[in-house]
């Protein structure tokens, strides 16, 4: 296959992939649409006019900027690739790197400066949308209480932290694919994948608190009553902890996170303050159903298993000089073809999408069944209903949409789900 036709099928494999996404998004805005605003049947005991005007008017408003959004910062790259941008400025930092010496980094230097320019490039297409989305849409509906400071200042970190996380990382690979020989992809998705695990343990502990202030559950009936929840369902953890999500949204929301001795289930103080406490320790269950369904284990499995096959592919790839030539480079260097499976990988398997958005709803219905038999039905029900209330979610996503994209089930599914829980 010569370099013409690679690139060739890139494009339409990413413009396929774009379209579809865009096609995808259009039945989703056309169905919130035609509802009008309209309770569904089914909720209209549990949804109010006002609350479903606003979940329509909030998805309507999503979904016209991801229409345009996902165009617009994604065309970009495509130019870029056809047009062979990626080779030069590869080749042109190679040549400026020569000239500084660095001895034995000039490899690594080259391949940092590289991903750190399309990093920054990135960013800044991005800027825009990110503070449209924030200080526009979110601060319309209501649900932005950040600052533009906060807004800069987090950006800021995130980006030191993936620099002192990616670099080293990316020295790391690069030294393995020169010191192991042909079974180089082996050790790096092992080491990679241990990597993965440990910043996993490390993330709740030292990452997370950078961002956001995270306090024990203070004492009181609440915190009686999570104790005795979890002592009932045998669920050991280093604590209950109380996020300042209020600090950047009024969105809700509670997850678990990390593993081991450091799992944790962390509660947004927005949730505490618009939840009844039955509702509190149903989305505390949901959280723990996770972890008594070894969801959190299985998820951990599975991308190990995936670490190892892409470094597996990348190995291959490597050999494949028309592969290079295809996007514009000249010579094949590791930092090239690392950048050429970042941009294929995604078209190439974008119709593999659906299958882990069902395995995720499969695990939200066990994890919702769990819950339903610890702290009742009624509870895991009321629960759900007030998430989506203080979040504006979509009340009418189209089926296809939803099969594709969602990781969690529909409201309306999840609720007629719960109502079959038996025991």
């Amino acid at each position: 296959m010569n370099p013409t036709t690679i690139l060739l099928l890139y494009l339409a494999l990413a413009g396929l992939d774009l379209l579809w996404g865009v096609f995808l998004a259009y039945l989703n805005w056309r169905s919130v649409r035609s509802a009008g605003g309209k309770v569904p049947p089914e909720l209209a005991r549990s949804v109010s006019k006002e609350e479903a005007a606003k979940a329509g008017e909030y998805s309507m408003a999503r979904l016209r900027f991801g229409l345009l959004e996902a165009p617009l910062t994604t065309l970009p790259t495509l130019a870029v690739a056809a047009l062979g941008l990626f080779g030069l400025l590869d080749a042109g930092l190679g040549g400026i790197v020569s000239g500084w010496g660095f001895s034995g980094l000039h490899d690594f230097v080259r391949a940092a400066l590289f991903f750190v320019v399309i990093a920054l490039a990135s960013g800044l297409i991005s800027l825009p949308f990110s503070l449209w989305s924030t200080f526009g849409i979110e601060k319309r509906f209501g649900f932005n209480t950040s600052t533009i400071r906060t807004w800069l200042f987090d950006g800021l970190k995130g980006a030191l932290i993936s620099a002192l996380i990616g670099l080293p990382l990316l020295a790391l690979l690069m030294a393995f694919m020169d010191a192991t020989g042909g079974l180089w992809w082996l050790w790096a998705a092992a080491i990679f994948s241990l990597v993965n695990i440990a910043l996993s343990i490390i993330f709740p502990l030292l990452i997370a608190p950078l961002f956001n202030k995270f306090t024990p559950l203070p004492a009181g009936t609440l915190a009686d009553r999570i104790g005795e929840l979890a002592a009932r369902l045998g669920f050991r953890m280093r604590g209950i902890f109380v996020m300042d999500g209020s600090k950047r949204s009024r969105h809700s929301n509670a997850y678990f996170t990390g593993l081991g001795a450091v799992k944790r289930v962390v509660l947004f103080d927005t949730l505490i303050s618009s939840m009844g406490e039955d509702e509190i320790l149903a989305v505390l269950a949901h959280e723990i159903g996770h972890e008594k369904r070894r969801h959190v284990l299985k998820m951990t499995a599975v991308s190990i298993l995936l670490a190892f096959v892409g470094f597996w592919v990348l190995s291959i790839l490597m050999g494949w000089g028309e592969l290079y030539a295809a996007f514009g480079f000249a010579e094949r260097t590791k930092e090239a073809i690392m950048l050429i499976f970042a941009l294929v990988s995604g078209p190439a398997t974008f119709f593999l999408g659906p299958l882990f958005s069902a395995w995720s709803r499969r695990h939200e219905y066990e994890a919702d069944a769990f819950a339903a038999r610890a702290a009742g039905k009624e509870a895991m029900a009321s629960a759900l209903l007030r998430l989506n209330k203080e979040n504006a979610s979509n009340l009418w996503p189209h089926p296809l949409y939803a099969f594709w994209n969602y990781s969690h089930p529909t409201l309306r599914q999840r609720l007629a789900a719960i109502g079959k829980v038996e025991g």
